[in-house]
């Protein structure tokens, strides 16, 4: 935390206060979802290197598992759903700031709760624009051999 404060001066909510202390959550949090797409990641690969086939297509098999798993999951469970949070979030707190006279706290909170109500809304269809966006590029380019389905 900074120095004491004089008397009578004004407490600063993000230096003076543990509020401070929420970018390392935030970070944590980036690590966690990278660490969640990775795993999902690596346990696809491991588990298309187990399917039975002639060794010749088993690379190939296994290195588009893993490329196909971690481009989607990137982007559908990560890169996608955190932009628009983010902009529901800004937009329902420029919108409350407009709107009404809440005080900031309540309007804060109310944003997050929004942000958070959302993610149910638009996990499917998320995914399944990932889904359409993978097959309109990057899975054209695999090998037949290592072709995933859809997710």
């Amino acid at each position: 935390m900074s120095e004491p404060q004089p008397r009578g001066a004004e407490r600063d909510l993000y230096r003076d206060t543990w509020v401070r202390y929420l970018a390392a959550v935030v970070w944590l949090s980036y690590g966690v979802a990278s660490s969640y797409v990775l795993a999902d990641a690596i346990d696809k690969g491991k588990k298309a290197g187990e399917v039975p086939s002639p060794e010749a297509g088993r690379s190939a098999r296994v290195t588009v598992a893993v490329v196909d798993t971690f481009v989607w999951q990137a982007l559908a469970s990560v890169a996608i759903p955190g932009f628009t949070i983010n902009r529901v979030c800004a937009a329902s707190l420029y919108v409350l700031g407009t709107a009404t006279r809440w005080p900031l706290a309540v309007r804060k909170w109310t944003t997050t709760a929004l942000g958070l109500l959302t993610i149910p809304i638009i996990i499917h269809p998320i995914d399944r624009s990932v889904d359409f966006l993978l097959d309109s590029s990057l899975r054209k380019l695999y090998p037949t051999v290592g072709k995933p389905s859809s997710s």
